[in-house]
C-alpha cells in the first residue's frame, strides 16, 4: 500500500528532528520533489504519494540529515529580495540579512544621486550574483558591475542574471583590482564579504562549514582581513561623490568604520544594526561635489 503525502511528512520531520535539523525543512523538501505550492501542497496531504517522488525525497532527507548538505543545495535555489536564485556548491546562499544591505543601498543611492543619472555600481565578492541582480532590478537606471574572483561564482551569478532579466556586467578579478587596472571609477562600492575569523571556522554548523565555500567565508586571522584590502583599493575607484557600503560580522562595526573614517577622513560613517539588533553593516558616504 503507497503511503499517504501527510505520512512521508511526518516521517521526514522526525528524521531531521533526531538529528537536529529544522522540522521545517521537511516540507520544503517534500514540496519540491511534488513540484507543489503550498496550498497545493496542504490540499494534496491525505493523497498517495508516488513511490519514485518517495524514494528521491528519503535520499534527500538523508544527505541533509545525515551528511549536513544544506536543503538550498539540494533543491538548487534559494529565496532573496522575493526573488528565485539558483545556487550550488560554488556559492554562499543567500542570507535574509543581506536583503537588509541592499534595501538600505538602495535607500541611500536615492538620498544621495538623486540629481544624477547613469550611477555606476560594483558588488564586490558577488557569488550567486543576490545583490547585484537586485540592486539592478530594484533600480533599473543603475549601471551595476559584479566582481568575483572564482569563475565557478560567476557562472552561478550570470545564469542568476538571465534567468531574472537584470543587465550586470561580470568580471573575474581580486576585489577591486580589475577596475584599478582598467583605471575606471564607480559611484557606489558594495561588498559583503569574507568576514568569519579562522578560529571561529571550527564552531560553524557542519551544513556551513562542510558545504558552503570557504573563500566566501574565511577572512582572515580577525575576520578583517578583506576590509583591510579595501582601505588600500577604494580610494583608487571611489569617485568624490560616493558610497561604501559593507554587511560585517557581529561586533565588527567599530573596526570596520574606524579604517573607513581613516581611509575617507571627510566621509560621514555609520554602523547599522539589521533587525534582530546587530551590527549588521557599515556605511561611508563621501560628498564631495
Amino acid at each position: 500500500m503507497s503511503s499517504k503525502v501527510y505520512e512521508v511528512l511526518q516521517w521526514a520531520s522526525s528524521f531531521f528532528k533526531q538529528h537536529g535539523k529544522e522540522e521545517a525543512a521537511a516540507e520544503w523538501l517534500l514540496r519540491h520533489h511534488l513540484q507543489m505550492t503550498r496550498a497545493q501542497f496542504f490540499s494534496s496531504l491525505r493523497e498517495p504519494i508516488d513511490e519514485s517522488v518517495k524514494e528521491r525525497l528519503m535520499e534527500d532527507a538523508k544527505k541533509h540529515a545525515l551528511m549536513h548538505v544544506p536543503i538550498q543545495y539540494l533543491i538548487g535555489y534559494e529565496y532573496f529580495y522575493g526573488r528565485r536564485f539558483f545556487v550550488n556548491e560554488d556559492v554562499l546562499i543567500p542570507r535574509p540579512e543581506t536583503e537588509e544591505l541592499v534595501a538600505e543601498v538602495l535607500k541611500q543611492i536615492n538620498n544621495m544621486f538623486s540629481d544624477h543619472k547613469d550611477i555606476e555600481v560594483v558588488d564586490v565578492g558577488t557569488g550567486s550574483g543576490a545583490i547585484a541582480v537586485t540592486l539592478a532590478l530594484e533600480n533599473r537606471s543603475l549601471r551595476v558591475s559584479a566582481i568575483d574572483i572564482a569563475s565557478s561564482s560567476l557562472e552561478v551569478a550570470k545564469q542568476n542574471a538571465r534567468q531574472l532579466g537584470a543587465h550586470v556586467e561580470f568580471i573575474e578579478g581580486d576585489l577591486l583590482q580589475p577596475l584599478i587596472k582598467a583605471g575606471r571609477k564607480v559611484d557606489v562600492v558594495v561588498s559583503n564579504p569574507p568576514y568569519i575569523p579562522e578560529i571561529d571556522i571550527a564552531s560553524l554548523s557542519p551544513v556551513v562549514k562542510e558545504h558552503e565555500p570557504l573563500r566566501a567565508l574565511v577572512g582572515g586571522k580577525d575576520g578583517l582581513h578583506f576590509y583591510r584590502r579595501f582601505m588600500e583599493e577604494l580610494p583608487k575607484v571611489l569617485r568624490s561623490r560616493g558610497l561604501v557600503a559593507f554587511e560585517i560580522g557581529a561586533d565588527q562595526g567599530e573596526a570596520v568604520a574606524s579604517m573607513l573614517k581613516a581611509t575617507f577622513p571627510d566621509a560621514k560613517v555609520e554602523v547599522v544594526h539589521d533587525i534582530n539588533g546587530k551590527e549588521r553593516m557599515v556605511f561611508a558616504e563621501l560628498m564631495k561635489n
